[in-house]
C-alpha cells in the first residue's frame, strides 16, 4: 500500500480545521477532492478515520493514532527535503551533533569552529541536553553523535574517547571554604549549594556522592547553565561544584572563588557516543575523527 504525503498533510489540515470546507480554503483545493481522498484513505487503512457530526469532522481512535503518525512523518519528509536542497547551495553534508553543557562550555565552541574551517562543506547542528536524553537520542536516531559524561552507559551505542574534566568547588569570596587550597566533598555538605538541573550528569553525581555518606546536599537552588550557576554564587546562595574549565572564564569578573575538590571522582571523563561507529555517514564520521583528534 502506497500513501500518497499530500493525503496525509490534508488528513491533519482536516482535523486542525475541524471541517473539511476549512482544510479546502486553507489548502486551495476543492473540498470535493478532498472528501474523495479522505475516502480513498479510508479504503487504504480499511477503518473510518473521520467522524461526520452536524458541528464538522472529528477524528476517530484511528484517525487519532493516524494524526500523530503523520505529524511525524510530514515532519521528516520537511527535513529531508532541507537537507537534501542544502547540497544546491554547497553544503555537502549534514551532522546533527547532541552534547551536554560540560561539552559546550569547555570544548566545543572551538572544535566545531576548526572542524567547520576545515569542512566549510559540512553544516553541524548542535544542540543541548542531558547526558541521559543524548544517549536516548542518539540511540533512537534522533542525532548522529552524542557527548556525554561517563556514567551508566545503555548497551546499544558505541562509546569513544573525548576529553576529561576536573570538578572543582566554587564560592564567594567571603565563604568560609574561600581561603582553603582543597576540601573534601564530605566537608562541602556544612553548606547551602546552587546546583543544576534534576537529571543532569553532574546534578546526579553530587547526588550519588552524598548518599554514600548518608547525608544529602542542602540545594538551595537549581539551575540550568553554568554561568547562571557562577552568578547564583556569586550571589551569596550558595556554594557550586563545576568543571574548571566551564567556569574559569568568570573567575576574573566575578567575586567566587575556586577551590580544589579533593575527591577521586573529581576526575570525569567525556565520552562520544554512536550507534555505529562504523556506519556514520561519512559528514558524521569527519566529525567525530575530528573531535577525537583533540582530545586530551
Amino acid at each position: 500500500m502506497i500513501i500518497d504525503p499530500l493525503s496525509l498533510k490534508l488528513f491533519v489540515t482536516i482535523v486542525e480545521e475541524g471541517t473539511i470546507a476549512g482544510a479546502a480554503e486553507r489548502e486551495h483545493i476543492a473540498a470535493s477532492a478532498i472528501s474523495k481522498r479522505m475516502s480513498e484513505l479510508e479504503n487504504s487503512f480499511g477503518t473510518p478515520l473521520l467522524r461526520r457530526t452536524n458541528k464538522g469532522v472529528a477524528p476517530t481512535d484511528a484517525g487519532i493514532t493516524l494524526l500523530q503518525l503523520a505529524r511525524g512523518v510530514l515532519h521528516d519528509m520537511n527535513n529531508l527535503y532541507v537537507q537534501i536542497s542544502e547540497y544546491s547551495s554547497g553544503v555537502r553534508g549534514h551532522v546533527r551533533l547532541c552534547a551536554n553543557i560540560s561539552a559546550i562550555n569547555q570544548f566545543l565552541p572551538a572544535e566545531i569552529r576548526s572542524f567547520m574551517d576545515l569542512h566549510p562543506q559540512i553544516h553541524v547542528h548542535l544542540e543541548g541536553a542531558i547526558s541521559e536524553s543524548i544517549m536516548k537520542s542518539v540511540a533512537e536516531g534522533g542525532a548522529d553523535v552524542g557527548i556525554i559524561t561517563m556514567g551508566t552507559y545503555r548497551q546499544d551505542l558505541e562509546y569513544l574517547p573525548y576529553h576529561s574534566d576536573q570538578l572543582i568547588v566554587i564560592t564567594p569570596k567571603d565563604h568560609p571554604l574561600a581561603q582553603k587550597r582543597s576540601v573534601s566533598f564530605q566537608e562541602t555538605l556544612e553548606f547551602d549549594f546552587v546546583g543544576l538541573t534534576v537529571g543532569s550528569a553532574l546534578n546526579n553525581q553530587v547526588l550519588r556522592a552524598a548518599q554514600d555518606l548518608d547525608r544529602t546536599p542542602k540545594l538551595r537552588i537549581q539551575v540550568n547553565s553554568f554561568d547562571a550557576l557562577c552568578l547564583m554564587v556569586e550571589a551569596g546562595l550558595g556554594i557550586g561544584i563545576v568543571p574548571k574549565g566551564a567556569a574559569k572564564p568568570y573567575f576574573k569578573g566575578l567575586r567566587i572563588r575556586p577551590v580544589v575538590l579533593d575527591e577521586p571522582w573529581a576526575q570525569r571523563e567525556l565520552k562520544i557516543c554512536v550507534r555505529s561507529h562504523e556506519a556514520l555517514h561519512a559528514a558524521a564520521k569527519l566529525l567525530v575523527g575530528h573531535l577525537r583528534q583533540l582530545e586530551t
